[in-house]
């Protein structure tokens, strides 16, 4: 564990220098676009962060190749080297599109190369779903799927893109809690350069988020772009099909591999990867529909997505970021804590998850709709007024 903790605060450290010097140099030259109507900010703001991220990550990998510890991460370069690649590209594109506002048919045909350069190249591909020994029937059937599935989780990490500090917030939450399962997975299942992979992207993620968020954090002085956000989707897609991809469909069957619930055991390894990236992929599928319905382009900008709806209902933006973070805790350690609770044969097993969900989905649905009810009763105590202050106007 020491040594993913060194890899946390490395790239965290490297990723608030590297980002304090991005700021600074933005600053200097200008390196900023103006204000778009769907921007909540008021303020010209850098948006090149996602440079930043991506070194800090960069760095984290090149330490990691000289680590003994880390050298099951390694034993496949070519992938590594296909997934750092693939990064680089989309975060190439993302500065451009930052800073220029390129066509999303470009910015979509990066996204589908950077994936298929990690599936054929890197070999990470989705080449079973853990469901009572279900495989995938075919190479060319694997690709695609694989591909897909990691430009949507690019998407939809980049669609929730809004707010100060949201995405940042919102993957550190995800990441350390797909670390924690990831790592038990190792501990429960035995070293696998899949599954140790996947603890080592979501360490880096981890601390890249941890050491940008000072920045972002609202009042935020620098953006994480495009490059940012489509680099921390590929990334955790990335390191979700490590896991659910690569597990052997056999093992699900033997309940002492997974826990005493042969069901839940089967469903956790897909369940946990969707549900770390849930209000992400809900936005994108919502917005997908909304647009395409009116005939417009799926990747066409509009200010109707859930962190605006939310200010709508007369949330501030901490507040509706900090909303959205203790969404994303609540679904993801839901999960993690039925997992944990049929591994180690809890009292009721995975009922303690569903219980602490229940409880949790009550309180978040409060503290979101809380809002509206003030803002209903603040305009009927305004239109009780209205007549009094009219009379005394004349």
């Amino acid at each position: 564990m020491k040594q993913y903790v060194f890899t946390i605060l490395l790239t965290a450290g490297l990723t608030f220098v590297l980002a304090w010097a991005v700021w600074r140099l933005s600053l200097k030259y200008k390196l900023y676009p103006g204000i778009r109507e769907r921007d909540v900010h008021k303020t010209p703001t850098p948006r090149l962060g996602g440079v930043a991220m991506f070194l800090g990550v960069l760095a984290a990998f090149a330490v990691s190749a000289q680590h003994p510890f880390f050298s099951i991460v390694w034993a496949d370069p070519q992938q590594i080297y296909a997934l750092l690649g693939a990064t680089a590209l989309i975060v190439v594109v993302g500065v451009l599109d930052d800073l220029w506002d390129l066509d999303w048919m470009i910015k979509l045909g990066a996204q589908f190369l950077a994936a298929g350069v990690i599936a054929w190249f890197g070999d990470l591909q989705i080449y079973a779903l853990p469901i009572g020994g279900l495989a995938v029937g075919s190479s060319w059937v694997s690709f695609t799927l694989t591909v897909f599935a990691i430009v949507v989780v690019m998407n939809a990490v980049n669609f929730i893109d809004g707010l100060d500090g949201l995405v940042a917030g919102v993957c550190l939450i995800a990441n350390s809690v797909f670390f924690a399962y990831s790592y038990m997975l190792v501990r429960d299942q035995g070293e696998s350069s899949f599954f140790n992979l996947a603890s080592f992207i979501a360490a880096v993620l981890i601390g890249a988020c941890v050491g940008f968020l000072p920045l972002n954090w609202s009042p935020a002085r620098l953006f994480m772009g495009d490059s940012g956000a489509l680099m921390l989707g590929l990334l955790m897609a990335c390191s979700a099909i490590a896991v659910t991809g690569n597990i052997n469909p056999a093992m699900i069957g033997d309940n002492d591999e997974f826990g005493r619930s042969q069901l839940l055991g089967a469903f956790i390894p897909i369940l946990l990867p969707v549900v770390v990236v849930l209000l992400p992929l809900l936005d994108f599928g919502l917005a997908v529909v909304r647009r395409m319905s009116k005939g417009k382009s799926p990747f066409s900008p509009d200010r109707k997505h859930l962190h605006h709806r939310m200010l709508d209902m007369g949330h501030s933006d901490r507040d509706a970021v900090l909303i959205f973070y203790a969404w994303t805790a609540l679904v993801s350690l839901s999960v993690l804590l039925m997992y944990i609770g049929t591994t180690l044969e809890w009292p009721g097993d995975y009922l303690f998850g569903v219980f602490y969900g229940v409880l949790g989905v009550a309180a978040c649905l409060v503290v979101t709709f809380l809002p509206s009810r003030r803002r209903s009763h603040a305009a009927a105590a305004d239109r009780e007024l209205a007549p009094a202050l009219e009379n005394t106007a004349r």
